[in-house]
């Protein structure tokens, strides 16, 4: 099984950064789409950046500007450095990967899920 391990959460002040880091570790086929997702307390699950395997990103409306995603085909690994970081950003960052298994035929992509790691921005 594929497993993703976080790093990087924390406590920051407002207008501070963070790097936040994940790498899939375990047997899997190959990584394709990585990013992550955060929740803040009461609300729903969002996107805050995602990263294809060819490097095509996408970006949170709120996040655009200071949040900067990249990744490590080599390594497994995705990082999302975020500057500037405002209160509304605090909430629980979770690392999300798809297992990939590609035929001439057929596509298979399973989710996978990190623990997930706290952001906290004071004030």
């Amino acid at each position: 099984q594929v497993q993703l391990v976080e790093s990087g959460g924390g406590l920051v002040q407002a207008g501070g950064s963070l790097r936040l880091s994940c790498v899939a570790s375990g047997s899997f086929f190959s990584i394709g789409t990585m990013g992550w997702y955060r929740q803040a307390p009461g609300k729903q699950r969002e996107l805050a950046a995602i990263i294809t395997s060819g490097g095509t990103i996408k970006y949170a409306d709120s996040g655009q500007g200071r949040f900067t995603i990249s990744r490590d085909n080599a390594k497994n690994t995705v990082d999302l450095q975020m500057t500037s970081l405002k209160p509304e950003d605090t909430g629980v960052y979770y690392c999300y990967a798809e297992n990939v298994k590609t035929s001439l035929r057929d596509y298979f992509g399973m989710i996978i899920w990190g623990k997930g790691t706290l952001v906290t921005v004071s004030t």
